[in-house]
């Protein structure tokens, strides 16, 4: 699957990388053109290419979009998201670094009205993207000197369209890290952005699923 990666800043970098890694193929994109990702591109090889930001959305099966919340609004033509899961990492902050004030709403559910004919997921949001470099790896068994089930790092997916969440999940699942469902955008989102209480919290498998539960 050919992720479109829209934004690459620290988190977005990374996110390249890991994918790449995984034997993922990366489109990527920013504010300042395709010619500036050129180092990017050269250091992840063939499996990387550089766009325009409508081009990568287009261009990617996958978009994932890593530029501050209050660039998304317009950022992309509706036509290039249409029926495609389109996974919003980006968060919401209002002044002084403080989670903005978006009246109750999940920041995802502004980005799904407006991009209408997407499907949005709110994931790859939460985790530092010092820990989202090395924390995850391929799953093995503990005698192998990895981590046993339970105890990968989790990411968390919400979204309203189930078939989006598990695709999504197939992705953090190939990076090493546990996918794990926080619900539908609204209640999930929630939980994820600034000042939701999974926001830059690592937790495993095991005790994800245990503070969901509750």
């Amino acid at each position: 699957m050919r992720t479109g990666i829209i934004g690459t800043g620290r988190i977005g970098s990374t996110l390249a990388r890991i994918l790449v890694a995984a034997g993922h193929e990366v489109v990527l994109a920013n504010a300042r053109g395709p010619q500036s990702l050129g180092p990017l591109v050269a250091e992840l090889g063939p499996a990387a290419s550089a766009a325009h930001p409508a081009e990568a959305a287009d261009q990617a099966e996958l978009p994932v979009l890593m530029v501050p919340y209050a660039s998304v609004r317009g950022l992309l033509p509706a036509a290039a998201v249409q029926d495609k899961v389109l996974v919003d990492a980006t968060n919401a902050f209002g002044a002084g670094g403080k989670p903005a004030d978006l009246g109750g709403r999940a920041s995802s559910e502004l980005v799904a009205e407006w991009y209408p004919g997407a499907r949005v997921v709110k994931s790859l949001n939460t985790m530092h993207f010092e820990t989202l470099a090395v924390a995850g790896g391929p799953f093995r068994t503990k005698s192998e000197g990895s981590a046993a089930e339970g105890e990968r790092l989790a990411l968390f997916t919400a979204g309203d369209d189930e078939k989006a969440k598990e695709i999504v999940a197939g992705i953090i699942a190939d990076l090493g890290f546990a996918p794990v469902d926080t619900g539908p955008l609204h209640s999930g989102g929630i939980l994820q952005q600034p000042g939701g209480p999974l926001f830059n919290r690592p937790l495993t498998e095991a005790q994800a699923l245990a503070w969901i539960s509750h």
